[in-house]
């Protein structure tokens, strides 16, 4: 098992550039797909807690999905959030790279670098 983990979705150009600048850095990571294989909601709490943020904050907000799925009202709890995100897994802010305890948000996709 690899200890580096990308969530990667290969059409993001970010996703893409990370995960190149990984392999440039002598990091061979497990690639997860994440679109294709969504987290389960304790995976996504685990890596909120890694990343130090709120579910609120790995939202992709311009998506269409966001505003289909009521994601615009504020008084969602993170529960709440994260229950739509392992739903339509697109809603969830990518890369993310994760090694150990700690996760990087690949944007820029240099912001990685500060784990591996």
């Amino acid at each position: 098992m690899s200890e580096v983990t990308i969530y990667h979705n290969p059409r993001c150009s970010k996703s893409r550039q990370t995960l190149a600048l990984l392999e440039e850095n002598g990091v061979t990571p497990e690639v997860r797909k994440y679109l294709d294989d969504a987290p389960s909601a304790e995976e996504l709490k685990q890596v909120l807690s890694q990343l130090g943020i709120t579910a609120r904050e790995l939202l992709r907000t311009k998506e269409t999905e966001f505003k289909e799925n009521g994601l615009d009202d504020s008084s969602l709890s993170d529960d709440q959030i994260i229950k739509v995100m392992t739903e339509v897994p697109k809603l969830i802010e990518r890369p993310i790279v994760i090694k150990g305890d700690q996760a990087r948000i690949g944007r820029p996709p240099e912001s990685v670098l500060e784990i591996i």
